[in-house]
């Protein structure tokens, strides 16, 4: 059973060099974040793997969020694979429109 995210939790990816920082988590709601289809671990679990020419599917300094808008990731390790919470892909946070100054 998948504990559930909370906020400041660093995870990694166990195939590829993505990490990620979680930002918001949906109170108590247990669910899997993924990249690539296989669970992310801590990151204090494994070593920071070196960057090579692996094609990213995630993007660095993105936010990720779910349809919802309950759970938020920030990349900090670009990385194959896309990042998933429950079996659902999440999509990166359009950034906020800044006031008009007139």
């Amino acid at each position: 059973m998948a504990l559930p995210p909370r906020p400041g939790d660093q995870l990694a990816a166990a195939t590829s060099t993505t990490r990620v920082i979680v930002i918001r988590a949906p109170a108590g709601v247990a669910g899997q974040i993924e990249c690539g289809g296989i669970p992310m671990v801590p990151a204090r679990d494994t070593p920071a793997a070196p960057a090579d020419d692996e094609p990213s599917g995630t993007l660095i300094g993105k936010r990720y969020v779910d349809a919802t808008d309950t759970l938020e990731l920030l990349c900090t390790a670009s990385g194959a694979g896309q990042l998933t919470y429950g079996g659902v892909p999440l999509q990166i946070k359009a950034p906020k429109a800044l006031p008009a100054s007139d």
